[in-house]
């Protein structure tokens, strides 16, 4: 790729939301050409390679246009054979960049398929994740018939390449583009499956201290995108001015959209003929499985005194005197409930292992999270018996009006 294209391919993949970027890991034994292959398929000097085992320490992660799948970050982690206390922390590491990757290639050299590489296989299955097999160095060894029957018994996708010469590595990307999930060619849909083209979407955004300068947040931006890629109408105001703007027009609005936090207000205000809901809603079903979020949300009615709520962010912000999870929401369960109880909050990746010592998890909307990710941890909630919900479905439930949220995005509930 000229120098030219390949700027424009990094802006395009920089521009991508980082939530909206399918995530691809690069795992395997120290050495054996992780780096080199991630500086092959990106035609540049990403990650530091040496001879010297245990270059890569910590995950570098590279945003990256791969064509025809689009947007990506490829991961480039530590070596799974790292040695000392050090080397544990680093493999702990990679360990979590697989939990929340949409695919993954397991990159082997001469040396083949041995213990390392088998326990990475049989992790990967467990979490039912897409990977490619890459037998590196083809320039200089092949894969060896027990490794290829091993590959083919299992049915395991594999390829061998050489990052030294580039050779195959175009084959690699179709086959990483072969092996994708569906879910991940598929064009996403946050809202767009609740109108159509020319229809009026109107979205209600308040303007408050946890609001940034300058900007509105991401789920307000990618909603307003998504409407005027589909040639809707897409229209702005904050809740004070929302009766206004209602009165204006001769035909209602096909869809309103609230920030969670005034969604009390806005019932209100809003007819019951136009179909309302939250950006934090439409999340959790963009990002993660709409009804266990409902159905956690029931847990609010039978909390009881003392018990362990955790609030999970998907990002590391500074905290507002009004902040949404760390202050709104306990204030609004406290009312609502009328019990006192324990909160804890946990941000960014990290997802605590004591999951059994909370009564409810409430999630953030995880707009900077993959969608993979946060399945992962609404379905390893599920396996532990917590319920869990997010902030826009708990906010809606406290302020009595859950029902109708959901009504346009679970209509046969």
């Amino acid at each position: 790729m000229c120098t030219g294209m390949q700027n424009a391919a990094d802006a395009a993949a920089q521009a991508t939301p980082r939530g909206m970027r399918y995530q691809i890991a690069l795992v395997g034994r120290r050495n054996v050409g992780k780096s080199s292959l991630l500086n092959a398929m990106t035609g540049q000097q990403i990650s530091i390679v040496s001879e010297t085992k245990g270059t890569t320490t910590d995950a570098v992660a590279k945003p990256y246009e791969l064509l025809p799948l689009g947007p990506v970050t490829i991961f480039d982690t530590a070596g799974i054979d790292d040695e000392g206390d050090l080397g544990a922390l680093r493999v702990g590491a990679t360990h979590k960049v697989l939990c929340r990757a949409d695919m993954a290639m397991l990159i082997a050299d001469d040396q083949g398929l041995g213990d390392y590489e088998l326990a990475l296989i049989e992790q990967m299955q467990s979490l039912e994740l897409p990977f490619l097999v890459v037998f590196n160095k083809g320039d200089s060894h092949q894969p060896s018939r027990d490794d290829l029957a091993f590959c083919l018994e299992r049915s395991l996708a594999h390829i061998c390449v050489s990052a030294t010469t580039g050779s195959n590595i175009s084959a690699l990307k179709q086959r990483l583009f072969e092996l994708a999930p569906e879910e991940l060619k598929a064009e996403p849909v946050l809202a767009g499956d609740l109108y159509r083209s020319g229809d009026v979407v109107l979205c209600v955004a308040p303007i408050d201290t946890a609001a940034p300068k300058g900007r509105l947040i991401l789920p307000q931006v990618q909603v307003l995108r998504e409407a005027l890629d589909r040639s809707a109408m897409a229209m702005v105001v904050k809740e004070t001015e929302l009766a206004d703007a209602l009165k204006r027009f001769t035909t209602p609005p096909k869809l309103v959209i609230t920030d969670a936090q005034v969604i009390k207000f806005v019932d209100q205000v809003v007819p019951n003929s136009i179909p309302l809901t939250t950006f934090s809603s439409l999340f959790a079903r963009f990002k993660g499985d709409l009804p266990p979020m409902v159905a956690g949300a029931e847990r609010f009615d039978s909390l009881e005194e003392g018990d362990k709520v955790l609030i999970a962010e998907a990002c590391s912000h500074n905290v507002q005197e009004d902040d949404i999870g760390r202050v709104k929401l306990p204030n609004w369960i406290g009312k609502y409930t009328g019990k006192s109880l324990q909160f804890d909050v946990v941000s960014g990746h990290d997802f605590p292992d004591n999951l059994e010592e909370y009564a409810l998890v409430i999630h953030c909307g995880a707009c900077m999270f993959n969608r993979t990710e946060m399945l992962r941890r609404v379905r390893e909630c599920q396996r532990r018996g917590v319920p869990i919900t997010n902030y826009g479905v708990a906010i809606s439930k406290l302020q009595g009006v859950l029902p109708r949220v959901i009504a346009p995005l679970m209509p046969n509930q």
